[in-house]
């Protein structure tokens, strides 16, 4: 069993920066692989990242790639996406979510997921 909450979230304009960060409770943490999804408004919930248990593997959205990195700190039990050259488009609730062991592109493979927070980019 592992809680996420995340933070960092906020209004930003175009080109803007924001660091994500989504902490979990528990002593297993570093048994997980962990995720980045985003929702926005009237869509889908979809993919950004993912980083497997030692941080050795990750995977990112197309759309993000380039400008968003994912990175674990197992040690204090956190898992960042630093966004960087943010876009409109970008706007979304932002949620982590933790799986077992192998990281996955599919929202319906993790089982664990935070209350969300908002990102905002203006333009």
């Amino acid at each position: 069993q592992v809680q996420l909450v995340e933070s960092g979230g906020g209004l930003v304009q175009a080109g803007d920066s924001l660091r994500l960060s989504c902490a979990a409770s528990g002593r297993t943490f570093s048994s997980y692989a962990m995720g980045w999804f985003r929702q926005a408004p009237g869509k889908e919930r979809e993919f950004v990242s993912t980083i497997s248990w030692n941080g050795g593997t990750t995977y990112y959205a197309d759309s993000v790639k380039g400008r968003f990195t994912i990175s674990r700190n197992n040690a204090e039990n956190t898992v960042y996406l630093q966004m960087n050259s943010l876009k409109p488009e970008d706007t979304a609730v932002y949620y982590c979510a933790a799986k077992g062991a192998y990281t996955s592109v599919y929202y319906s493979d993790y089982n664990y997921w935070g209350q969300g927070t908002q990102v905002t980019v203006s333009s």
